[in-house]
């Protein structure tokens, strides 16, 4: 059985049910799925009774507000749930759905507009429809969340942070540069983060002293979201954030790979008060990899800094450019 938690009726059906009701309710049916479940009050009890008193139904609750499904239904339903998130597509989903090749030539073009379903299934009416899923979500839901007091404020800092992804951010800068206290910056892309329009990337620190311990870079899930909020959809011949956009691009994919895959694996970039940078750094069952991220091949290092290699001599390290990215994407 599939519902829409946007119905009224169903909105009704849920507000007086109880386990006989929503036995008959239910029938022969042996899954349910609700969507936009975050829609109907108290779904999160509403979800804990069928699951405790039916429990051969199997229930699946979808919600386009990640940030209020996820509200309403963890307290209710805890140890009673197993959560997926759920990204735009990948590298990897359209290698499947296409070809190596074909993916390869795109990635430029999905580095401008990136990879919305709707956007990738409709070539060519890509602005438009990037302008309506930034306007309709971006723009309206998410500034009807946790009490933001100044719209115009969180236009300016999804510019700002925009303009500065693959940068360290300074919550004191950006809050300077668009007119809010730090405070307020934090807490607005903590909404933007559980909303998943951006995530921060923490810094990777241990053995040495001058490693940068508390910095923090701002990556957004989706280039084309990326590009719409800018207003800046040049090919990437005519852009000069070319490597900034490919970063991006590496490191949304592999956190989409390690989702997906369900893999233990920590995620940082590593920094040094001297500015010897490495763009990631992953860890997995105790292996260290350091990966450097370059567009231009030429300009790739082929070692990593040596006061990395010797403070983690154990540690792997790889350069990612467009030839070989198909190697970590896959």
């Amino acid at each position: 059985m599939w519902l829409n938690g946007d119905d009224i009726d169903v909105q009704a059906i849920f507000a007086n049910m109880n386990s006989d009701r929503l036995r008959l309710f239910l029938g022969k049916k042996k899954t349910l799925i609700i969507d936009e479940a975050q829609r109907i009050t108290d779904i999160g009890l509403r979800l804990k009774l069928i699951t405790d008193q039916i429990p051969e139904i199997q229930v699946i609750a979808t919600g386009s507000s990640s940030f209020e499904l996820a509200a309403k239904v963890n307290e209710s339903l805890t140890g009673r749930k197993r959560e997926f998130r759920m990204y735009p597509l990948t590298f990897k989903e359209m290698v499947e759905h296409t070809d190596l090749l074909t993916e390869q030539r795109l990635i430029p073009h999905r580095m401008v507009y990136g990879y919305y379903p709707e956007v990738v299934t409709y070539p060519g009416d890509e602005r438009e429809i990037l302008h309506e899923l930034s306007s309709s979500y971006l723009y309206k839901d998410v500034m009807q969340l946790d009490g933001i007091s100044k719209p115009d404020k969180l236009v300016a800092l999804l510019q700002a942070l925009a303009r500065q992804i693959g940068d360290q951010i300074s919550y004191r800068e950006i809050g300077q540069l668009i007119g809010i206290d730090s405070k307020t910056v934090e807490r607005y892309i903590d909404i933007l983060e559980k909303c998943y329009i951006v995530f921060r990337l923490g810094s990777f620190s241990r053995n040495l002293r001058n490693e940068l311990k508390n910095s923090k870079k701002i990556y957004f899930y989706d280039l084309g979201i990326r590009n719409a909020v800018i207003g800046d959809f040049r090919p990437m011949e005519l852009r000069s954030d070319v490597g900034a956009l490919w970063e991006n691009f590496v490191i949304t994919e592999r956190l989409k790979q390690i989702s997906y895959q369900r893999a233990f694996t920590n995620i940082w970039f590593w920094r040094t008060t001297q500015q010897k940078e490495i763009d990631l750094i992953e860890e997995t069952d105790g292996q260290l990899s350091a990966i450097e991220i370059k567009w231009n091949i030429a300009k790739a290092n082929t070692k990593a800094p040596l006061n990395f290699t010797s403070s983690y001599p154990d540690a792997l390290f790889k350069v990612i450019t467009p030839d070989n990215a198909f190697e970590y994407l896959l």
